[in-house]
């Protein structure tokens, strides 16, 4: 278990420790509230995974905008969870980001539509994802269908990145190990029962 139920035990904030920050664990949830006199950045796990399958499920407010990233490397030079990890996006359906295919939930943010067309629960239902990395070769699912795959060993995913903004950022996509982080954004987010498989 990544998330023991009743406390961020096993968690920190990226870059800055173990400090008060908006991610809170109630009632058997890890959640990020809107309480804007705390630290409000993304938290990472304090150990770092390469091989594994990762499971957690996941409920968003209205047009919430989150998720869950993977591969994260932590340096004082990097200063976003996002500057070296790949995304599983989280989004709730009246979000205006919607309308975009590539930014759906279940989709490696920014790259590609979902391969097989799945939509989130209504909000403030919960919902299961799976992360699975095996020697760079990585597949998401959503409700248990599956959404995205990727070789980050391939040349593909170079191509792939350097024809987005993330080509600016020269750790994004290089790591096949690192922390998982889960996303603050400005409208909450609650997971629970997260759990990963290392492989």
């Amino acid at each position: 278990m990544l998330f023991d139920g009743a406390s961020t035990n096993g968690w920190h904030l990226y870059n800055n420790g173990k400090i008060d920050t908006q991610w809170i664990a109630k009632n058997g949830e890890l959640y990020c509230n809107t309480n804007f006199r705390l630290e409000h950045q993304d938290i990472v796990t304090d150990k770092e995974f390469g091989n594994f399958d990762l499971k957690f499920e996941w409920k968003i407010a209205v047009a919430g905008n989150s998720g869950v990233f993977i591969n994260v490397i932590e340096r004082n030079d990097l200063a976003t969870t996002w500057s070296s990890g790949p995304e599983y996006q989280l989004l709730e359906s009246s979000n205006p980001d919607y309308a975009v295919p590539n930014k759906r939930s279940g989709c490696m943010f920014g790259f590609a539509p979902q391969i097989n067309a799945v939509e989130p629960k209504p909000q403030g239902q919960w919902n299961q994802s799976e992360i699975k990395q095996v020697n760079g070769k990585v597949e998401f699912y959503l409700n248990g269908v599956l959404t995205a795959q990727q070789d980050f060993y391939s040349p593909a995913w170079t191509d792939m990145i350097n024809k987005t903004n993330f080509v600016h950022f020269p750790e994004y996509g290089k790591h096949t190990k690192g922390h998982i982080g889960l996303q603050y954004w400005l409208k909450g987010i609650s997971f629970r029962n997260i759990k990963i498989k290392e492989l």
